[in-house]
């Protein structure tokens, strides 16, 4: 019946027909998926460099002469003549130290030359009286030879008195201390009224550093040491040196220092206990902007890597000891690959092994990315940077 109903009605059919085929349609979209988003990826070419390697040491800072002063007398400082952290001359009075008792052993001294003269213009005058008289056969030869070895003893005696005097005035000359050299004093260790000891005993009184010019001393590893040398010899052959190679400064604000310096010396041995040779670089520091005991960096070149394959390394990926990179091919999907990574070379790794020069390599550092979706490739514009190792 309800079949004879939809034949006499052609309306409800039609209808019936339409509300089954928007059902249909509906139900296709909702299950059609959405397009899929092509994330953007940045790509680097994988470059061919020769690469310059700088190392960093951690060096610190000397005068170019640095002078410990210390008194050679013992007594109390009785007063100072300079100003804590300026420039002092060489031989400017600086500290006087308690002279009192040394200037009375010289008033003793002086009374003793006085006498020993006395008594030897004494002797001289019995001398010349004794001669014409043993000529004339008036006193014997004997008479003659006391009075001449009486005359020379009395010579001894000054001589001896001289010398003493001299000694004593050369320790009054301690009490006097001066600077050895030009250049900036420390602050004082001892002010008017502390007693200082003798010599090398107790603290210094102070330090005086010529810093026209700054050391700056650093230790570094045998095989590094070994290897700059080699390098050095390389580049210019048996005559290659240390002191050829110019370094420089980064200073304790990550800063460069200006001024490009030189290795000056390596100590003669390897520490046994570090395994290190401390070798040490000269600086000009005309403006005084260096002052003793700095901590810097000192930066030279110790290798290069001829046609190394670089690329930065944020697209070196690490799973535990094993290395790869993402590599976008022709349909822009990636493709993992292991490498083997050499030095890193500032913000830079050096590929030894596993690609190629000009392959484009991913940049999705901890992206989660399908490799199985295609990527939109952006170029990256990078550059290496040779002037740190780590």
């Amino acid at each position: 019946m309800h079949t004879n109903m939809m034949k006499n009605n052609p309306l409800s059919f039609l209808s019936v027909s339409l509300f089954a085929a928007g059902l249909i349609i509906g139900c296709a979209e909702e299950k059609a998926a959405p397009p899929a988003l092509v994330p953007d990826v940045n790509v680097v070419a994988a470059g061919k460099l020769t690469v310059p390697v700088y190392s960093d040491y951690v060096g610190q800072t000397y005068g170019i002469s640095d002078v410990n002063i210390r008194s050679r007398v013992a007594g109390y400082i009785t007063s100072m003549h300079f100003k804590e952290g300026q420039t002092v001359q060489k031989g400017q009075l600086l500290y006087v130290v308690d002279d009192r008792n040394i200037q009375t052993r010289i008033d003793a001294a002086e009374a003793q030359l006085a006498e020993a003269k006395t008594y030897m213009v004494k002797a001289k005058s019995d001398l010349d009286r004794v001669e014409p008289l043993t000529q004339m056969n008036a006193l014997s030869k004997r008479d003659l030879d006391a009075a001449v070895a009486t005359y020379n003893a009395s010579k001894a005696q000054v001589a001896a008195a001289e010398a003493a005097l001299s000694n004593v005035k050369i320790e009054f000359g301690f009490t006097r201390v001066t600077s050895p050299i030009t250049g900036v004093i420390g602050i004082s260790k001892y002010l008017v009224g502390d007693f200082v000891n003798q010599g090398g005993m107790g603290e210094p009184l102070n330090t005086v550093s010529a810093i026209g010019e700054m050391r700056v001393r650093f230790p570094i590893s045998e095989g590094d040491y070994l290897r700059f040398v080699k390098r050095a010899k390389e580049n210019a052959g048996e005559k290659g040196r240390i002191a050829e190679v110019p370094v420089s400064l980064v200073l304790g604000d990550n800063t460069q220092y200006e001024e490009t310096g030189r290795i000056d010396l390596a100590n003669r041995q390897i520490d046994p206990e570090t395994g290190s040779l401390t070798l040490q670089a000269i600086f000009k520091n005309e403006d005084r902007l260096l002052r003793p005991g700095q901590y810097v960096k000192v930066r030279f070149q110790t290798e290069s890597y001829k046609d190394a394959i670089m690329v930065p390394q944020g697209a070196v990926n690490q799973i535990q000891s094993v290395y790869q990179v993402f590599l976008v091919n022709d349909s822009n999907k990636l493709a993992p690959r292991v490498v083997v990574p050499g030095a890193r070379v500032g913000s830079n790794w050096i590929i030894t092994s596993g690609l190629n020069e000009g392959e484009r390599v991913a940049l999705i550092g901890s992206a989660g990315i399908n490799p199985k979706n295609p990527v939109k490739p952006v170029a990256f514009n990078w550059n290496y940077d040779s002037t740190s190792r780590n």
